[in-house]
């Protein structure tokens, strides 16, 4: 009989699959940035078709006075809050080392916002991150810090958005092949940023990470993974979406049908720069727009990378949120890469970061926690055995 002959392995490793979530996060957030709060019609009036790649700022060399967004220099590469919001997050489990709840939030991503200056790409400046952050996410440091209220309650009140979601990828990477594992830990973690679909919105985008991290994964068993925990408003915003992104395998004709079909669970209103007096209030029944159309453009590309992202970016509205988090799971899926090297190199160099330190640092803390996970459950199963009369 002939020698058996070693099976090889394509699929991607931990360390290709956190490289390729947390590098696909920050390009495309960059990506997605400068046309941010845009419907897609004027963007592709902007830039005379759709998006293709990074581009320069709305409003060219006036980026400095143009409003709405001035100061920001958003464009040419820089990346925005949602991966300042990532690194951050990431920072927390190098010094945990563990799983993190509310009051790791408290104790450690609070204090590095207001205490420790950063470069900031959009600023083209080093200052404290808290001087970048929107108001949804300084209410962090104005709950936590100066109103002393328990971590884990304190997003109760805050405006219902993304703003927690965005940056969840590190969470669903930890618990990478358990999505269960990353939905609760995610929403535990979010409790001191947001409440209800705010909430349920981490949970599931964190979850979504670890499902596209599993070996085989697709983007089919991704979205079941997300509608298995998915609850409410959330899971019914994500099954409109998917099915309208099944029947699509070019974003250019569903980007309407897209809309349509989250519509009516989006508070925000078809005006993005003027929400609606009902805006981000708490509901069970309704949902953020970001994390449904971010996997339905997954569906639509079919997990590519490129396909997927600049689906997101074109989709307008809040599209560097949609983008991130679309580019994380696709980065999951395949690895780095999936990423065009044009875009990753250009951002490194353009927001002066190193997208591959942050990875490095995850990996090894997500094989850490992995080890004291396995030793907590022997610990467990010795102790049940025990109790049940069933010694091993």
């Amino acid at each position: 009989m002939a020698p058996m002959m070693p099976i090889t392995h394509t699929s991607p490793g931990l360390d290709d699959r956190v490289a390729g979530a947390l590098v696909g996060a920050a390009v495309g957030d960059a990506l997605g940035g400068p046309v941010e709060g845009y419907a897609p019609e004027q963007i592709a009036e902007r830039h005379g078709g759709r998006v293709q790649g990074v581009v320069g700022p709305w409003n060219g060399a006036e980026w400095r006075t143009a409003r709405p967004i001035a100061p920001y220099h958003k464009g040419d590469g820089h990346v925005t809050d949602d991966t300042l919001m990532t690194h951050a997050l990431i920072r927390v489990y190098a010094t945990v080392r563990d799983h993190l709840d509310a009051y790791a939030v408290a104790d450690h991503l609070v204090p590095d916002l207001m205490t420790t200056p950063r470069w900031i790409p959009e600023l083209e400046a080093e200052a404290l991150p808290l001087q970048r952050l929107f108001l949804a996410e300084k209410w962090l440091v104005a709950r936590v810090h100066y109103g002393h209220v328990d971590p884990r309650e304190a997003g109760v009140g805050n405006i219902v958005n993304c703003g927690a979601a965005m940056y969840m990828a590190p969470v669903g990477l930890v618990n990478a092949a358990d999505p269960a594992a990353a939905y609760a830990e995610a929403l535990d973690v979010a409790g001191a940023h947001q409440s209800s679909y705010g909430r349920e919105a981490a949970g599931v985008f964190a979850a979504a990470v670890a499902a596209a991290c599993a070996p085989g994964a697709t983007p089919a068993s991704v979205v079941d993974a997300a509608l298995a925990l998915a609850k409410d408003g959330t899971r019914t915003a994500i099954e409109a979406v998917a099915e309208v992104a099944v029947r699509h395998t070019d974003f250019e004709p569903a980007l309407t049908a897209l809309r349509a079909a989250v519509a009516p669970f989006d508070t925000v209103g078809p005006d993005y720069r003027a929400p609606s007096l009902g805006a981000r209030r708490p509901s069970r029944l309704h949902a953020i727009e970001e994390l449904p159309i971010a996997l339905g453009m997954l569906l639509i590309g079919g997990g590519d990378y490129r396909r997927t992202v600049l689906g997101s970016v074109n989709y307008g509205r809040d599209c560097d949120s949609i983008a991130t988090m679309a580019g994380a799971i696709a980065g999951a899926l395949h690895g780095e890469a999936a990423i065009p090297r044009e875009w990753s190199k250009t951002v490194a160099e353009a927001s002066r970061l190193d997208l591959h330190a942050p990875a490095r640092e995850l990996a090894a803390v997500a094989r850490e926690v992995f080890a004291r996970d396995v030793e907590r459950r022997r610990t467990h199963e010795e102790d049940f055995a025990l109790l049940a009369g069933d010694p091993k």
